[in-house]
């Protein structure tokens, strides 16, 4: 009995709630649980590897991943929303289901895979217009050129025979020795100072600009407000010209500018869907007589690599390419 009073006396010193109902074989197994215990504490650190911090992280990542392996989602936090599976992942439905009944209607009607002549695209793409208004015919070549190359930055002008279909503004920015033959060739803003004076305002009511080169220094100032906008006159584009009167005439007659992107695409618009095949036709052979004409002498390979043709809201119909 002795040695189960010395055995009571120690639990007391531990604050152990045991009794001499318990066995000593009970009260020896919960002194040593709690000799057990303060020594573990005692060998918490201030910081680091073994502090009190990161031996709680270390145990809270230990039960996630057995919760993680044992495919427990229940909430742990009261507050917390419970993830539940959601069921099968929805099937995103093809492309062309997800167009307007008259684009399937249109998209039906051009065959997959196969390649065009040029007047079968323009008939073909006349009869595939989705759209109720007098769309445009966009023409889309991708190049086999390197855009960041300087002779290869596709980059010119080309008069379409029938135009555009587009109203075009022309501005005038000249002597005023020039204001009277642009005006004449059909010019919609002609001016000198005041010309700048609606700049300074931001306002850009014309859709090409030409300036004589004596007026382009007065121009640099607002490099940021057209060149963005594409209306910066350029001597490769013909809106820089002494003979302002026959650019403005060019202009208005259906010259347009085309120049090859990042990607190396040119894209074009060469007409309206009420111009028919015909003149279609012809203003798609102008541009690409043009374009074949631009080919720089360092190009290796093919120049053309695919030509598609299509409306502003139709499907895109593969032409073959004579390079």
């Amino acid at each position: 009995m002795a040695k189960k009073a010395d055995l009571l006396e120690k639990a007391a010193e531990l604050k152990l709630e045991v009794s001499e109902k318990n066995t000593i074989a009970e009260i020896e197994e919960a002194i040593a649980g709690a000799e057990k215990h303060e020594v573990k504490e005692a060998t918490v650190a201030k910081a680091g590897k073994r502090s009190q911090k990161s031996l709680d992280e270390a145990e809270a990542k230990a039960e996630k991943e057995a919760r993680k392996e044992a495919g427990d989602t229940s909430a742990q936090d009261p507050e917390a929303e419970e993830h539940k599976k959601k069921g099968p992942v929805p099937v995103a439905r093809p492309r062309i289901e997800r167009r307007g009944k008259n684009y399937q209607t249109a998209a039906k009607k051009v065959e997959i895979g196969k390649v065009y002549t040029l007047a079968e695209a323009v008939a073909l793409a006349v009869d595939t217009n989705p759209a109720k208004f007098d769309a445009s015919v966009e023409v889309h070549v991708r190049l086999g050129v390197d855009p960041r190359q300087a002779d290869q930055n596709i980059r010119a002008t080309v008069s379409l025979p029938h135009g555009t279909g587009k109203k075009i503004r022309v501005a005038v920015f000249a002597p005023e020795s020039e204001h009277a033959a642009a005006k004449k060739a059909g010019a919609d803003i002609v001016g000198d100072e005041e010309f700048t004076k609606q700049l300074d305002k931001e306002e850009l009511n014309f859709d090409i600009l030409v300036a004589t080169p004596q007026y382009m220094p007065k121009l640099g100032k607002y490099a940021r407000l057209l060149g963005p906008r594409g209306l910066m006159p350029n001597p490769k584009s013909g809106t820089v010209a002494a003979d302002v009167a026959k650019a403005v005439t060019e202009a208005k007659a259906g010259k347009v500018e085309y120049r090859v992107d990042k990607q190396a695409i040119v894209h074009l618009s060469i007409g309206k869907v009420s111009f028919g095949a015909d003149k279609i036709a012809d203003n798609a052979k102008s541009f690409f007589d043009s374009l074949a004409s631009q080919k720089p002498s360092s190009i290796k390979g093919a120049y053309i690599k695919s030509i598609s043709l299509s409306t502003t809201m139709g499907p895109g119909i593969k032409v073959e390419s004579s390079n």
